[in-house]
């Protein structure tokens, strides 16, 4: 594989290289994920529609899927290093600024937005890590890598409490401090994997978006997986109160319970995916989703809601570590440029939803419409997969083992 390690074995640093790259991105989606279980507290403060809120936790989501673009390019071209690095310490400004300025309709949107750099962060760790793994281990390393998700769960957890405690603005500062270290530790020990980078162009890295269908198929994938995964994560905080009366503390500690799972449900996938294939694996995902997502609009009561969703995290983290198995196997030596645009449609993926949501409760009273829009969707990539993957199985036959 270009750049990495190929099938030799793993070499002195990976591990270093993969745990450093992990605590990063579990921070920066730390910060990423602020807004939304404040969500319930800024629609009181500031008299917002329902409409209007699901904006407001959504407006993060896009610069980060937007951003992963060049993102990607980039890291291909300078590495992780650098750029995990940067990004942290640009964080700060609108982790401050959005405390200070970030009282209104307005404020909330525009710091929000550039709190989504945050979510760009995917984007530098793959080809960072991927680097560092043979082949046949790239699936566990990237769903390792993958767990740093559970920093949404820190955010739906902190920040209410912090926010009861000391005010809102504070669940904001109190992270100066870990981005400030943690761009340290990565400048200070951070390492690039062995072997040259191949310094493409932007045009170069996205050829494979020109060549075939397979990598916007991969995107459409990761439009579900993470797409679904952000959007459940950060509006169940909101779905909770509304649906359930649930006090924001109680509704942040549940919200937080289906990012943990889906978390760790990530790596699971990427292993699952590394023996028996990522498309059967997808097929089984696209199969029993719709089943969740119509237990979630139509089961009523909170036991079968939380069936509907704990088990829509479980397959929602698999399937991320399907998908990005699939981009670092069929994409050596473009695994960041290509996982730039497939991360930028799971980031999509998550900003849509939530404008769904709301203007559908905002037009029916209820939520069921949008669950049901999951469901078809998820029948469609099922569809889909099956297209694909006898395709999919004779390329990577024919590059590596472990596919």
């Amino acid at each position: 594989m270009a750049g990495g390690p190929g099938e030799r074995g793993t070499p002195p640093g990976a591990y270093r290289a993969l745990g450093l790259a992990t605590l990063a991105f579990a921070l920066c989606f730390s910060v990423w994920g602020l807004i939304a279980p404040l969500a319930p507290r800024f629609q009181e403060l500031y008299g917002l529609s329902d409409t209007q809120i699901s904006l407001v936790i959504a407006t993060p989501v896009l610069l980060g899927s937007l951003f992963r673009i060049p993102m990607g390019v980039l890291t291909d071209r300078f590495g992780g290093r650098i750029i995990f690095t940067g990004m942290m310490l640009f964080l700060i400004v609108p982790v401050v600024l959005i405390g200070l300025f970030g009282g209104s309709f307005y404020g909330l949107l525009f710091w929000g937005f550039l709190l989504g750099v945050a979510g760009s962060s995917f984007a530098v760790g793959v080809p960072f890590v991927s680097r560092w793994f043979p082949a046949s281990r790239q699936g566990v390393a990237l769903g390792v890598y993958g767990t740093g998700n559970i920093g949404t769960a820190l955010a739906a957890y902190s920040a209410p409490a912090i926010a009861g405690a000391w005010g809102w603005r504070w669940a904001f500062w109190v992270f100066v401090v870990p981005l400030a270290a943690m761009a340290a530790a990565f400048w200070a020990l951070g390492r690039e994997a062995p072997g040259p980078r191949v310094h493409r162009s932007l045009a170069e890295g996205l050829a494979p978006f020109r060549e075939g269908a397979e990598p916007w198929v991969l995107s459409l994938f990761y439009f579900l997986t993470f797409g679904g995964f952000v959007a459940l994560g950060i509006y169940l905080p909101k779905l909770l109160v509304d649906l359930f009366g649930l006090e924001q503390t109680d509704a942040g500690l549940r919200a937080a319970g289906f990012v943990v799972l889906a978390t760790l449900s990530r790596p699971v996938g990427g292993w699952l995916a590394d023996r028996i294939g990522g498309g059967p694996l997808l097929a089984v995902v696209f199969a029993v989703l719709p089943l969740m997502a119509l237990l979630l609009a139509f089961g009523g009561g909170m036991v079968p809601f939380t069936v509907g969703a704990l088990s829509s995290a479980a397959l929602l983290g698999m399937g991320n570590g399907a998908v990005f198995k699939l981009v670092a196997a069929l994409y050596p030596g473009r695994t960041g440029a290509v996982t730039g645009v497939v991360g930028a449609a799971g980031g999509l993926g998550g900003f849509f939803p939530p404008l769904v949501m709301g203007a559908v409760r905002d037009l029916t009273g209820s939520y069921a419409i949008g669950f049901v829009l999951l469901a078809l969707f998820a029948a469609g990539c099922f569809g889909v997969n099956a297209a694909f993957m006898k395709r999919w199985r004779a390329r990577s036959e024919g590059r590596m083992e472990g596919v």
